[in-house]
């Protein structure tokens, strides 16, 4: 395996749900979700190699996927097993939602903009 996996007592939720927090983990998470590996350059076409890179890593760092060498690629899967035990039920609802929402939105991200043109990434204020 590669090094950057977490052993299952590792695994924290604030990592796990920081890796959640963006539409195209949740995308790769929702292609995931059927229980087999996929190789790297099945999940997603209409992203370029180097951010697949970065998110393969963030969601392997933080616990989410498994990723194995497979001859020049890699393999992905979810780590269901130990995201269950670390988390009951949690990787169920998230598969849940997603099959509930994601659709093929133009701009690619899985997720539709919410809030009116020119807020959508202004934090919130408190207060």
């Amino acid at each position: 395996m590669i090094a950057q996996h977490p052993d299952r007592d590792q695994i924290l939720l604030e990592n796990v749900l920081a890796a959640l927090g963006n539409p195209l983990r949740l995308r790769i998470v929702g292609v995931l979700a059927d229980g087999g590996e996929h190789s790297c350059g099945s999940i997603l076409d209409d992203i370029s190699k180097s951010t697949l890179t970065h998110h393969w890593r963030v969601l392997r760092d933080s616990g989410v996927i498994w990723q194995r060498p497979h001859g020049r690629e890699n393999l992905l899967s979810l780590r269901r097993d130990d995201l269950e035990t670390r988390f009951p039920g949690l990787l169920a609802s998230v598969c849940g939602a997603l099959a509930g929402h994601l659709r093929n939105i133009p701009d690619g991200s899985g997720v539709e903009p919410s809030g009116p043109p020119g807020t959508r990434d202004a934090p919130a204020r408190l207060g």
